[in-house]
């Protein structure tokens, strides 16, 4: 079947103005309409239920598309959209995709592929994230919270320069003498995702040794087993943590081992979760606003759901928040 997208090739428009001529929006002109018009005729085009009734003034909900709803990133950019819709008086429904395999996606995309669905916002930080946002017709209209790199995939994405971030977190320790940083990672991260990039470009930028990446489960005692594999190595210094919760776990594996922190081994956490300046010794991290994010989402959802313009959003930029629980190596 045509899409949308079909149709506005075929009249040399954007999407969006077929979107607007679809909702007989007066913001078209005549002559514009007229060759849109056409077009869906010659095409046989029959719009999206969704897209049309979301084009129909305000839209009348949002779904949230998401692969986990626990998880602080995930949870506080929900929390974002959720109070920016608030605001608004619109209502918020969650879809959590369960995985990355075809027969999830597909239930996923149709599912949402329906007028009740309303709004759509996809929190992509993860395959099963980005494989619902590219398995999505073009015709359903949709924003993505994402990766700094992410899929082209046609769509409007946001994102927090967490690259840049990682870079200032990996510089830090360099700064204070560490020959190098190791890195503990989350299960999304990719060599190109953010966190992950920005740490080798400042190491590769000082010209230190790059170690190897090791990985961790999201949960606490994967990051300490994780830990476990950097404790026993008395040239590991300095580690970049993929987010809080996994310096915790790493933090508990250089306790058992013997090593204090930061006296024997610096750790920096990404994402600043609630309590973590409170921790023993307070830990340095990257503060990330991620329900900024969200509101941001909402907000770019609306507009192209309703075919006006996208408004201007300023994002928190992430921030190196310094604490105890970093400082010079010990031994030179």
């Amino acid at each position: 079947m045509p899409s949308i997208r079909d149709v506005a090739a075929a009249a040399g428009v954007s999407y969006q103005t077929v979107s607007r001529v679809l909702n007989d929006s007066p913001r078209v002109r005549p002559d514009t309409r007229a060759a849109v018009r056409a077009a869906i005729e010659t095409l046989g085009f029959h719009p999206n239920r969704a897209a049309r009734a979301l084009g129909l003034g305000r839209a009348p909900g949002i779904t949230v598309v998401t692969s986990n709803t626990m998880l602080y990133g995930y949870a506080s950019t929900l929390q974002g959209i959720e109070e920016a819709a608030r605001t608004e008086g619109m209502a918020v429904g969650v879809r959590v995709v369960e995985s990355d395999s075809p027969a999830e996606i597909k239930q996923t995309v149709d599912y949402v592929n329906d007028p009740s669905a309303g709004g759509l916002v996809v929190i992509a930080f993860d395959p099963a994230g980005t494989a619902v946002l590219e398995a999505l017709p073009a015709d359903i209209p949709a924003i993505a919270a994402t990766e700094p790199v992410a899929p082209d995939t046609g769509r409007v994405t946001i994102a927090l320069d967490e690259r840049g971030a990682a870079a200032d977190a990996t510089e830090h320790l360099l700064a204070l003498g560490h020959r190098t940083v190791h890195h503990v990672a989350i299960p999304s991260e990719g060599r190109s995702s953010g966190r992950q990039a920005g740490w080798r470009d400042a190491l590769s930028r000082a010209g230190a040794e790059i170690p190897e990446v090791v990985a961790s489960g999201w949960d606490i005692r994967a990051a300490y087993l994780a830990g476990q594999r950097l404790a026993g190595d008395p040239d590991v210094t300095a580690v970049l943590c993929g987010n809080d919760d996994i310096a915790q776990g790493v933090r508990r594996a250089l306790y058992d081992a013997g090593r204090d922190v930061p006296g024997d081994v610096s750790i920096v956490g990404f994402d600043d979760i609630p309590g973590s300046a409170f921790w023993i010794p307070a830990l340095t991290t990257v503060r990330m606003d991620f329900v900024g994010l969200g509101r941001a989402c909402f907000l770019a959802a609306v507009a192209e759901l309703t075919g006006q313009p996208r408004p201007e959003t300023e994002l928190t930029p992430p921030r190196l928040i310094v604490r105890e629980s970093t400082a010079p190596p010990r031994h030179g």
